[in-house]
């Protein structure tokens, strides 16, 4: 009895080679014959659809990065001109104004009330400043001034900046990516109706030959 040679099970493509395949396979490098040139065209336009999204949030990301960049000298300078210090308040407005104005407000909790506080070269100041709704007169309140002892609003921080550019880089990010789906479908409703129409030419010329009806015809 002849002994045979147990054959080794076929090992699994690695990953490289499996993307490569892939990656060959949308460029339309591939033989396959069963591939028409329209498969190709789709294959081509999910890959470049696929390339312009990792291009857009690489755009997007470096723009936030930048938008951050170019924020934060300034606002970092803005911090470090104000100072906090406490106000005291000296009259509040009518609570029932103040309630009939919340809707008009947006509902913001804070009103304006008169204030006094102390500049940094000593002198007192007055003015119309920001303070929570329940501050009643007599009661301290934060406020920023800057070097002049003037009422300032308060400085922008770090997080907001943060916050602000990723907003705008997801959006510009969402912007781009509609932009890529509507013109991935537009290419696909193309494509489809290309692949309509060879299918249509190709069953009004073999149709006749499959139903026999090309022979009934050539008879008459």
């Amino acid at each position: 009895m002849s002994s045979r040679t147990p054959r080794r099970p076929a090992r699994p493509a690695s990953l490289p080679r499996r993307r490569g395949s892939l990656l060959r396979r949308a460029l339309g490098a591939g033989h396959e014959p069963l591939v028409r040139p329209l498969d190709r065209s789709r294959a081509r336009a999910w890959l470049l659809a696929g390339l312009g999204a990792v291009l857009a949030a690489a755009l997007a990301a470096g723009g936030a990065v930048l938008l951050y960049r170019d924020t934060a000298p300034a606002a970092a300078a803005q911090r470090a001109r104000l100072h906090r210090i406490e106000a005291v308040v000296r009259s509040t407005p009518d609570r029932a104004a103040v309630a009939g104005s919340r809707f008009a407000d947006g509902y913001s909790d804070r009103i304006d009330v008169d204030a006094a506080w102390t500049a940094p070269d000593g002198a007192q100041r007055s003015g119309t400043v920001q303070a929570p709704r329940s501050a009643l007169a007599g009661s301290r309140v934060p406020i920023w001034i800057d070097p002049s002892g003037t009422a300032s609003a308060p400085p922008v921080e770090r997080a907001a900046l943060v916050v602000s550019a990723a907003c705008t880089g997801t959006g510009a990010f969402l912007v781009l990516l509609a932009l890529l789906t509507l013109g991935l479908r537009l290419r696909l409703h193309v494509l489809d109706r290309r692949a309509e129409a060879a299918w249509t030419d190709g069953w009004s010329r073999f149709e006749p030959l499959w139903s026999g009806r090309a022979g009934h015809r050539h008879e008459d």
